[in-house]
């Protein structure tokens, strides 16, 4: 079986910035994502979890895996939202099968 190298991008972010982050994806040629929920964490502004009656600090970690080309071109799109909105931001090498569909 042969794999090919891609980049794993997730993106730790409130729920309802999802849609703006996806958009930005999209805009740089990235279609294909995977949306997984959280139950809770600790960060630099302290412990957080889920809330499923108000959803008020709902996290949810958007997960993409594309070319190098698209994951340099969404990163820097996304770049002015990482402090202002205390993103987490995760990029790793990954091999995948059907790289072709990773593009």
């Amino acid at each position: 079986m042969t794999t090919i190298l891609r980049r794993r991008i997730e993106v730790l972010a409130d729920e309802p910035l999802i849609p703006a982050i996806v958009r930005i994806a999209n805009d740089v040629g990235i279609i294909h994502h995977t949306l997984l929920p959280t139950m809770g964490g600790a960060g630099a502004h302290g412990r957080w979890r889920d809330d499923q009656l108000s959803g008020a600090t709902a996290k949810v970690l958007l997960m993409l895996i594309t070319s190098q080309d698209h994951a340099t071109s969404f990163v820097e799109k996304l770049a002015p939202m990482l402090e202002s909105h205390h993103l987490m931001l995760l990029i790793s090498d990954v091999e995948v099968v059907r790289g072709a569909k990773f593009d």
